[in-house]
This record gives C-alpha cells, sequence and structure tokens, in this order.
C-alpha cells in the first residue's frame, strides 16, 4: 500500500477539515470563558435549572449567564459589570433567592480582567514555548539522521503537523461557540497542550523507524518513508484507539464540568492520530521532492564548460 503516492489526498482532506474553523475563528473568533474575560462562578448544592435561575439574574442585570450541572451540584456562571460593592451585593441577593429554592451555596470565585488578561497571555506563552521546545528537541535528537534530509527537516515537518491539530481544535470549537455558545476556558489551554505532547509523541515514532531504515537501507526516500509509515501504523492506531476509547467512556459517563475538556482530548487526539500518518512524513517526502526538484534545475541552468 503506497500512502505516500496519495499525499496530496490527505493534504486535500486537511485543508476540508481545517478551512470552515479557520473560517470560523477570524470571523467570530472562540467564546471566551470567564478565565479569559472576567466573571464569576458560584457553586450551589443541588441540580438547578437555567430557567429558574434566568428571571433573577436578568433583574440583577448578570450578563454571559451560564448553568452547568457539575456532580449532584450546579455551577452558575455570569459577567457582573457593577462596581465591586455591587457586585458583591447582587452575590449576596442571587445565593438567597437560591437558599430559598434549597440550593446552599459551596464556593463563590471572581477573576478580574487583570487575571484574565494574565492567563491569555500565559496560555499564548505556553503553547509557543512548547511549540520551540519541540523543535529544539527533534532537531537535537535527529541530529545524526542520514542524508538526503536533516534534522531540521524533521522538526519543522513535526510542527507542521502539530500546527494541523491545534488549528482544527482552536476551529471545532470556534463553530461549537457560535453554534451552542460552547466556552473556552483555562481548561481548553490543558487540552490544546496535551494534544500538542500526544501529537508530537505520535510523529516522533513514525520519524524514528524512519531514521532506523534510512540507516539501514539504500533506495528511494519515499519508498523508505512508505515502508516506515505502514510498520508504525498498527502501533499508533492502537494506542490512540485504547486513549480515544478512554475518552469516550469519561464523556458519557463523567461529570458535566470535564466534558468539553473531553470533547477538546477526543478532537485532538483524533486529530494528532491522522496528521502523524498522514500528514508529517509526507511533508518530508514533499520537501525532498521540491528540492530535488531545484537543485534539478540549477545544474540545467549552469553555463556549459568550455
Amino acid at each position: 500500500m503506497n500512502l505516500i503516492a496519495k499525499r496530496r489526498i490527505f493534504y486535500a482532506i486537511s485543508l476540508i477539515i481545517i478551512i470552515p474553523g479557520l473560517v470560523s475563528l477570524f470571523t467570530h473568533g472562540l467564546l471566551l470563558g470567564i478565565d479569559f474575560k472576567g466573571g464569576q462562578t458560584l457553586q450551589v448544592s443541588g441540580q438547578v435549572p437555567q430557567s429558574q435561575v434566568q428571571p433573577f439574574t436578568n433583574a440583577l442585570k448578570l450578563r454571559d449567564v451560564t448553568v452547568i450541572s457539575s456532580g449532584s451540584d450546579t455551577l452558575i456562571r455570569y459577567n457582573d459589570p457593577a462596581s465591586p460593592s455591587q457586585q458583591q451585593a447582587n452575590h449576596q441577593q442571587l445565593t438567597s433567592v437560591l437558599a430559598t429554592m434549597g440550593h446552599k451555596e459551596l464556593s463563590f470565585n471572581t477573576v478580574g480582567p487583570s487575571v484574565s488578561a494574565d492567563i491569555t497571555r500565559n496560555a499564548l506563552i505556553s503553547v509557543a514555548l512548547a511549540a520551540a521546545a519541540i523543535v529544539l528537541y527533534i532537531s537535537f535528537a535527529f541530529r545524526n539522521i542520514p542524508p538526503p534530509m536533516n534534522s531540521w527537516n524533521f522538526g519543522v515537518a513535526a510542527i507542521i503537523a502539530m500546527l494541523h491539530d491545534v488549528l482544527l481544535l482552536v476551529g471545532v470549537f470556534s463553530i461549537l461557540g457560535v453554534l451552542f455558545k460552547v466556552e473556552v476556558d483555562s481548561l481548553f489551554v490543558t487540552a490544546v497542550l496535551t494534544v500538542i505532547g500526544f501529537s508530537v509523541h505520535d510523529t516522533i515514532v513514525v520519524f524514528d523507524r524512519i531514521r532506523e531504515n534510512l540507516r539501514k537501507e539504500r533506495g528511494d526516500f519515499e519508498e523508505i518513508v512508505n515502508t516506515s509509515i505502514l510498520e508504525t501504523m498498527a502501533r499508533s492506531l492502537n494506542t490512540s484507539l485504547t486513549v480515544i476509547l478512554t475518552l469516550l467512556a469519561l464523556y458519557l459517563f463523567g461529570g458535566e464540568s470535564i466534558k468539553l475538556f473531553v470533547l477538546a482530548l477526543l478532537i485532538g487526539i483524533a486529530s494528532g492520530t491522522y496528521s502523524s500518518i498522514f500528514n508529517a512524513s509526507p511533508i518530508l517526502v514533499t520537501w525532498y521532492r521540491m528540492r530535488q526538484n531545484r537543485e534539478a534545475k540549477a545544474a540545467n541552468t549552469k553555463p556549459a564548460k568550455t
């Protein structure tokens, strides 16, 4: 089975699934939760339907109210634009109303604008540092790679495959935010970083087999890469399927508060498995062919010796 020969099809599939999310991301962005834009989280005992809470939150002029089931308890998230003193009064009124319904306050947290700005900045820095560290690590680990490629080629190919997974995940959540008002919070950043690690781990397994086969075999680079993918595919699929089944069980039977986190992991790990097999290594072959074409053109344009 020659997967490398079909690499343009795999590239097209990646574009088809990424472009809608990118369009949504550039036109609508992400629906940010209180971790990124500030707000309040109130946890109360028992199950509270949003229909019961909405009239009181409307009267208090609270914004972006969401009610989430968390096991046997309920999380009420909202943004209160009032002054700090009025925010405290609104919180007391809301908890008093809920207490009359039999729902006791368990915890209350406020995230201010400065804290949310720090979280946003730290999230972006974390993703950037992770990407840079991955390039440096792969460049070092594959420093003795035999010709025709070098360690830099492997590092950049891994980053491109990783970006595929990040863009797909962020794009999907942008679409979910538009269609179903799904917010992203600090757990989403944790999911993104986890997906980055899983994706690169899967990619390195394939790359390591390519390195071994380059040392043992002499032949066409495309054939060696294709052989390496086929030799590691069963391992990659079995590992990913085990993780996906576990996450699926958590999504179906776990608590409501972790469902979006688990959903992000499901999407990211499925994407990471695809990109590690069908994108990362084919990118190496595409890069190699482009370099061959440039060298051939350069050779043809050299002036003849007199």
